[in-house]
């Protein structure tokens, strides 16, 4: 059984695992742990001139499906809430942003697996 010190051990690890993942498909982070009002966004990086939200999951097994399942309705419109603000305070409503979720699977020791979902959703007037 996993504590809750454990539990986020292994997130903070995840975050750190899945930021090396972008590093190294080139991506250039220019956010981590951004806490806000609104919440937190977990990364904010550059892909090719593109302002990419990158939600990141840790999961110790499969039980809860892939990285898709991972961020329901309710997550995706907070991310969609708290890009606007990053966007808005940096005065940047003319760059081009997607919303990315990198899933971790594995133990707190060592990623197993890391899934990448670009533009995992999309973002639709409501």
């Amino acid at each position: 059984m996993t504590t809750p010190d454990s539990r986020h051990q292994f997130g903070q690890a995840s975050e750190a695992w899945a930021e090396q993942f972008l590093r190294a498909k080139g991506y250039r982070i220019l956010a981590r742990n951004l806490r806000t009002s609104l919440g937190e966004l977990d990364l904010v990086a550059e892909d090719a001139g593109v302002v990419v939200f990158v939600e990141v999951k840790a999961r110790s097994s499969e039980a809860f499906g892939g990285a898709l399942l991972a961020v329901d309705r309710r997550k995706q419109a907070k991310l969609v809430r708290l890009a606007s603000q990053y966007l808005a305070q940096r005065h940047w409503s003319d760059k081009a942003c997607r919303f990315d979720v990198v899933l971790v699977q594995g133990q707190p020791s060592a990623p197993g697996q890391i899934e990448h979902l670009q533009n995992a959703f999309e973002v639709t007037d409501r």
